[in-house]
């Protein structure tokens, strides 16, 4: 059998297979292209698609140009005017920086690149480069100062590659979610995309005076910006900022997710699982949060130098940036409460907008949220009836039974909540206003300044009664018990230095964890909530969260689904006849609780009909 040779590629060939790696489909031609006109310093970049980018693909900015000298070298691989030392790789501050792009896209197309650093535009130069022979020919061109990039035929001499494209629709949509993409990261400059010669996106340049918020909307979408929290926290050299969407918002799809590494818009397991954590018991199954965030650190802490498209990045320390992530949004949702809407504004469940209004505060001269024209009872007496409702869930709780604060042998609502009965009360006017009838014994139907509210009464109390039980999980700590026989389990040496170097976190979880031996761990002491349950699986499922993100909320969340099986049956019943005071004292509880816009199983809790809302659907005014 003869023995293969080893011997170098040629040029050629060599280019080709980076682009195999680069040049996935006409969309990475788009990327690349646009993150060197960013690195370029332009300020307005055009992109025209002709038949998906299969056809052509031409892009044209107004950035500094590249020296008529150095255009031949701009098509070799591996030249790059971004870095120069291994030290300038260990902290890139740009988007492009690996030298092979522009060489590989003209080993698979017909390739031409026109610029002029100079401002006379007659002192354009042109590189003009095939796949067949990579032969690179200049020609003087005019064009004003800038670079345009025109390819042609994509892969038209690599046959095989160009019959796994999709269809121009499908591969346009990628080309217009690169752009958008961009767009996001840098509100400073112009994006114009067309498509057959047909204008798909015109987003001007931001101006000093306006805000990121105006390139979102430009992208994304008013609605997405009208439900949407915003997020600003800075820590150390962290800063994450941005907008994530209420829950009420998610979508059936990954479409309108943005995370962004100082300017550049990554795709990362790390970052994905902090953010599906933060978002865990107030999304509904099978929906997707929607998210626009950047996240700017030093440069040296983040590696981008991972994979040949730069989609993916390693953290240097990844337990602190997903610790930062989850704990940052974690409390911006939590944090969302019903607020007071303006006469005439929408007021979604939970929505915060740009313009937001100073969160609603009950008056002290207030009665206790319910009493009929009676002020004597002031801020201090609705507290004890609510913290009355709470001690009462918790009793039902803990027998398992199966009613709540509100449960059948209670006396009536106001003597329980320590309320009087009476009319409508005057004075300040709450965000879920007041109550004015059950209905079907399901839903409470309430009036407040913006129109008509509408509250699944268990929904809202299953939340209030969860986030109670909570609490009071966290205030007193996580009660754990002795296994009356150690369990042994079969682990990996990493595991088990993983389950050493974070035996003081897993303790605070419940789970007592030693070493018997290199690849061997003994579970001595378990959470009392999960005694009983596949306690090894638990253990392993931990240890393979912490090996991967660093951190792991298994041991929460199964802890949490037991307490939202208790809120369950802790809450009110459906059919369960309130009174007006019971009614309005889960309207207060809703708004000073966290998380109340949703219930533990990410199902909306209340809704808001505004007037021109109620006006509409009865022909008010037309």
């Amino acid at each position: 059998m003869p023995v293969n040779r080893i011997k170098s590629l040629d040029a050629r060939l060599a280019n080709q297979i980076a682009a195999g790696e680069v040049v996935e489909r006409p969309a990475s031609v788009v990327k690349e292209a646009l993150e060197n006109s960013i690195d370029a310093g332009a300020t307005r970049i055009e992109i025209d698609i002709d038949a998906g980018g299969s056809k052509l693909i031409r892009i044209r900015d107004n950035g500094a140009g590249i020296q008529s000298d150095d255009l031949s070298l701009a098509l070799a691989r591996h030249a790059t005017s971004k870095i120069l030392s291994i030290d300038d790789l260990e902290a890139v501050a740009t988007l492009g920086f690996r030298g092979e792009a522009l060489a590989s896209i003209a080993s698979v197309a017909r390739l031409s690149l026109t610029s002029n650093s100079d401002t006379n535009p007659s002192d354009g130069m042109s590189a003009t480069s095939e796949g067949r022979d990579m032969t690179v020919s200049l020609k003087p061109a005019p064009h004003p100062r800038g670079t345009s990039l025109e390819v042609r035929d994509l892969f038209y001499n690599t046959p095989a590659r160009r019959k796994f494209l999709r269809t121009e629709k499908t591969e346009f949509g990628h080309i217009e979610e690169v752009v958008k993409r961009q767009a996001l990261s840098r509100p400073d400059i112009a994006f114009q995309l067309r498509h057959n010669g047909r204008s798909i996106l015109n987003l001007v340049a931001c101006s000093e005076g306006q805000s990121v918020a105006h390139r979102v909307v430009g992208v994304c979408g008013q609605p997405f910006m009208e439900q949407a929290v915003s997020v600003e926290r800075v820590a150390g050299d962290l800063a994450l900022r941005g907008w994530v969407g209420l829950p009420t918002f998610s979508r059936s799809q990954t479409d309108l997710q943005y995370f962004f590494v100082n300017g550049r818009v990554i795709r990362d397991k790390l970052v994905a699982h902090a953010i599906k954590q933060a978002y865990r018991d107030v999304l509904f199954h099978g929906r997707h949060p929607a998210f626009v965030l950047f996240l700017d650190l030093d440069p040296a802490r983040v590696d981008v130098n991972v994979h040949p498209t730069k989609h993916e990045v390693r953290f240097r320390d990844g337990r602190e940036i997903h610790g930062f992530i989850f704990s940052t949004l974690n409390r911006a949702l939590a944090d969302v409460r019903p607020e007071a809407p303006d006469n005439g504004a929408t007021a979604m469940s939970g929505m915060t907008t740009e313009t937001e209004t100073a969160p609603w505060q009950p008056s002290l001269s207030m009665a206790a949220g319910v009493a009929r024209g009676d002020t004597s009872q002031d801020l201090g007496a609705q507290t004890a009836a609510l913290e009355k409702l709470y001690a009462t869930n918790a009793a039902a709780v803990s027998h398992s039974m199966d009613r709540g604060a509100f449960g059948p042998g209670s006396e009536s609502g106001a003597s329980e909540l320590g309320v009087a009965e009476g009319a409508e009360p005057s004075g300040d006017i709450p965000p879920l206003g007041f109550a004015l009838a059950q209905v079907h014994g399901v839903f409470i139907l309430a009036q407040n300044v913006a129109g008509m509210v509408l509250v699944d009464m268990h929904a809202a109390h299953e939340r209030i009664t969860y986030e109670r039980l909570k609490q009071m999980r966290d205030e007193t700590g996580i009660r754990r018990q002795p296994l009356l026989v150690p369990q042994t389990i079969a682990v990996s040496s990493k595991e088990v230095a993983i389950a050493l170097e974070l035996q003081s976190a897993l303790i605070e979880l419940g789970l007592v964890v030693d070493a018997a031996g290199e690849e061997q761990l003994v579970i001595r002491e378990i959470p009392i909530a999960l005694a009983g349950g596949d306690v090894e699986t638990l253990v392993r499922d931990v240890l393979s969260d912490l090996l991967t993100f660093g951190s792991s909320d298994r041991l929460t969340a199964h802890m949490d689904e037991i307490l939202s099986t208790m809120a369950c049956h802790g809450s009110v019943r459906a059919n369960r006849r309130l009174t007006l005071p019971e009614m309005n004292a889960l309207l207060r509880a809703m708004e000073v609780t966290e998380r109340s816009g949703q219930c533990n199983h990410g199902r909306p809790t209340w809704v808001q009909l505004t007037m021109a809302e109620l006006d509409k659907l009865f022909l008010r005014g037309q």
